[in-house]
């Protein structure tokens, strides 16, 4: 699934936009694949999975699209 880095935060999270979705889905910087958190900007388009937490669907396998 692709979508874009809509927010980032100073604790090494944010949220990636989903086009035809309402909800953001989470990420945190340990889901990075060849990527490092400092690197991507709000606005990058990034590929990634999702899995099931307790919190919700979050994304793994984070990388640039």
């Amino acid at each position: 699934m692709t979508g874009t880095i809509k927010t980032k935060t100073d604790k090494s999270f944010g949220f990636i936009s989903v086009p035809g979705q309402e909800k953001e889905v989470f990420f945190h910087s340990s889901a990075l694949v060849g990527v490092s958190y400092d690197e991507l900007r709000e606005g990058d388009t990034v590929s990634f999975e999702t899995e099931e937490s307790d919190r919700g669907p979050r994304a793994v396998n984070v990388s640039r699209a």
